[in-house]
C-alpha cells in the first residue's frame, strides 16, 4: 500500500517545488495543506488516513492527544532541529519517528533589519502616501548612527544582528541571563549590566531568546515601561517573550515610538485580532524563516527523511542528543 505525506501550513503552495521529491514518489503520495489546520479536531479529521506529517516550525503542536487519534501515523519531520510544541515520549509510545532538518539563521536577521529600518524610516506609511497620492513626505526618519541597539540575546542571530548594527555605526550593547563579558567581547559589543539598563537605555530593542519558562514574559508592562517613548521594540522570536496585552498597551498609549513583530500568540492571527489594528506597529505573518534558501533546506531534507525512514535509517532524529 502507498504511503500518504501531508505537507502541512503551504501557505504559498511551494513544497513540491522547493525540493526534488522524485526519489520517494515511486512509495509516497504528497499532499499540501495551504490552510492552517486550528485546532486537534481539525487536525485529527484532516490527518487521518496519513502516515507522514512534515510540519514547519513550531506552529503545528502535536500532543500526546493529538497522537492517540492518528494511529496511521509514523513519521513527523519538523523543520528545525528544536521543536517544543511535539510530546516526543508519546510520540515514542505511538511508534512515530520524529525528525528535524537544518534551518539558516540569515533569513531570520535579515527580516529582523528589514523591520528595524521599515519603523527608523516610516516605508511604509511613506510609500503608502506616495502611492495613493498622499502628501510628499510626512515622516522625519530616526537616525541608526550612534544610536543605541539594545539585544536581548546573544546567540546565533543575535550576534549577526550586532554586526549589523555596528556596520550602521550604532554602540551595540547586549544582556541575558547566561551572557558573559567574554561573549559580548567576543562579539564586539557592550554587556550591559541588567536587562532594566538595556532597557531604559536603548533606541531600538530587539528579542533574540528562545523561549522558556525564564523568558516566558520576560517584557510585560513594567518592562516596557523602561523603554525611551522614542524607542523601537523589534520581536522576530518567540511572541511569548513579550507580553502582547502590555504591548498592545503601550502602543495605543504612545508610550513607544513603535514596534515591529513577526510572532503573535495565536497564528495565523484571526481576522479581529488587535495585533492587526494597532497604531505604530509593523507587522509581517511569521516571515522570520520564510526564504528560498530555507525552504530547499526544509523541504529537500524533509525528502531526505522520509527517503531514510523508509530504508530502516532514519536521519536527524528529534530530540536531539
Amino acid at each position: 500500500m502507498r504511503l500518504r505525506c501531508a505537507v502541512l501550513d503551504d501557505f504559498q503552495q511551494v513544497a513540491k517545488e522547493a525540493a526534488d521529491w522524485s526519489s520517494v514518489a515511486g512509495e509516497v503520495d504528497v499532499v499540501s495543506f495551504d490552510a492552517h489546520l486550528p485546532d486537534e479536531d481539525a487536525l485529527a479529521a484532516a490527518l487521518a488516513g496519513f502516515d507522514i506529517v512534515v510540519t514547519l516550525r513550531e506552529r503545528v503542536a502535536f500532543p500526546g492527544s493529538l497522537l492517540a487519534r492518528l494511529p496511521r501515523l509514523r513519521l513527523i519531520v519538523a523543520s528545525g532541529m528544536r521543536n517544543s510544541v511535539i510530546d516526543y515520549a508519546a510520540a515514542e509510545a505511538h511508534g512515530v519517528t520524529v525528525c528535524g532538518t537544518a534551518s539558516f539563521s540569515a533569513p531570520p536577521v535579515e527580516l529582523t533589519w528589514a523591520l528595524l529600518l521599515g519603523l527608523a524610516r516610516g516605508l511604509v506609511r511613506e510609500s503608502n502616501g506616495l502611492r495613493e497620492g498622499g502628501p510628499w513626505q510626512q515622516t522625519v526618519g530616526a537616525d541608526l548612527h550612534d544610536r543605541r541597539l539594545g539585544l536581548l540575546g546573544l546567540g546565533k542571530i543575535g550576534s549577526r544582528v550586532a554586526q549589523v548594527g555596528l556596520a550602521f555605526g550604532m554602540r551595540v550593547s547586549a544582556w541575558s541571563q547566561n551572557l558573559t563579558r567574554e561573549r559580548a567581547d567576543e562579539v564586539g559589543v557592550e554587556l550591559a549590566p541588567s536587562r532594566e539598563e538595556l532597557l531604559r537605555t536603548a533606541d531600538f530593542v530587539s528579542v533574540h531568546l528562545a523561549l522558556g519558562e525564564r523568558t516566558r514574559g520576560l517584557l510585560g508592562p513594567a518592562e516596557l515601561a523602561l523603554l525611551k517613548p522614542t524607542a523601537y521594540l523589534v520581536n522576530t522570536s518567540r511572541a511569548a517573550v513579550v507580553d502582547q496585552d502590555a504591548l498592545l498597551a503601550a502602543l495605543h498609549e504612545g508610550r513607544i515610538a513603535g514596534a515591529g513583530v513577526d510572532v503573535f500568540d495565536t497564528e495565523p492571527l484571526p481576522a479581529g485580532h488587535p495585533m492587526r489594528t494597532a497604531p505604530r506597529l509593523l507587522a509581517t505573518p511569521h516571515l522570520g524563516y520564510v526564504s528560498q534558501a530555507n525552504y530547499a533546506t526544509y523541504y529537500g531534507q524533509a525528502v531526505e527523511a522520509i527517503r531514510s525512514y523508509l530504508a530502516g535509517s532514519p536521519v536527524r532524529r528529534l530530540p536531539a542528543p
